[in-house]
């Protein structure tokens, strides 16, 4: 099996072994990315995942990897089910409440699925890179085919089964392609260590291209970064 590797004009950046079988807890209960995210936090970090939702992926990585695992989410809601599943976890804002930790207080600081959803994302990156020594980010890419031919020949902004909200009504704030987040870690002094570009269930693209393929046909992608 090939390894995953998206190549920019700007940096080359490498990323583990695709699995062979797709991503799964002893369950079968996780969903691909959290996987792909645990596999890359290391066995009793101190962890702090931000926009950690119901805390799945929390759970997940304090049950399998015994990590010292703390979260920050906005909704009351989401802290509840996190709290319920005994985790600790507080209610926070990533645009504002990032500033309140010290420096390097992490091994690892994660953002899942929530940079598009910030209202200044270079900032809470910056942030990221402050208290983490490892920080992981994922993101749908908007560059995606599908969006493309969805703008192209619909004139609207895209709808999917992945991006399932209208214009009007998405949580999401700032869109970005593979593309974008490569010049923003440039812009941020952070270096990429590994990534992946994913498909919409949280599989590795399972093989090796330059980086304008994984901005066509990459639906997610996931990136470690570390400070420069």
């Amino acid at each position: 099996m090939s390894v995953t590797t998206i190549t920019t004009p700007e940096a080359a950046v490498d990323a583990p072994p695709v699995p062979t079988t797709a991503p799964q807890t002893a369950g079968g209960s996780a969903r691909g990315d959290h996987r792909l995210v645990a596999d890359l936090v290391a066995p009793g970090s101190r962890v702090l995942d931000i926009g950690c939702g119901e805390g799945e992926l929390l759970d997940l990585l304090i049950r399998e990897k015994q990590v010292d695992g703390r979260g920050l989410e906005l909704s009351q809601a989401g802290v509840n089910a996190c709290v319920a599943r005994g985790l600790s976890v507080v209610q926070g804002d990533a645009d504002r409440d990032l500033s309140d930790y010290p420096d390097n207080a992490f091994d690892f600081v994660i953002l899942s699925q929530t940079l598009q959803a910030t209202y200044a994302p270079r900032r809470v990156l910056e942030e990221l890179l402050r208290i983490g020594s490892n920080v992981i980010v994922s993101f749908p890419n908007f560059g995606f085919w599908r969006n493309r031919l969805q703008l192209l020949f619909g004139g609207r902004m895209p709808v999917t089964d992945y991006l399932p909200y209208s214009w009007y009504d998405t949580p999401n704030i700032h869109f970005c392609t593979i593309r974008d987040f490569v010049l923003l870690c440039q812009e941020a002094d952070a270096r990429i260590v590994k990534s992946m570009a994913l498909d919409a269930g949280g599989r590795p693209v399972g093989f090796t291209a330059p980086w304008w393929v994984w901005n066509l046909i990459g639906e997610q992608a996931l990136f470690l970064l570390k400070r420069s």
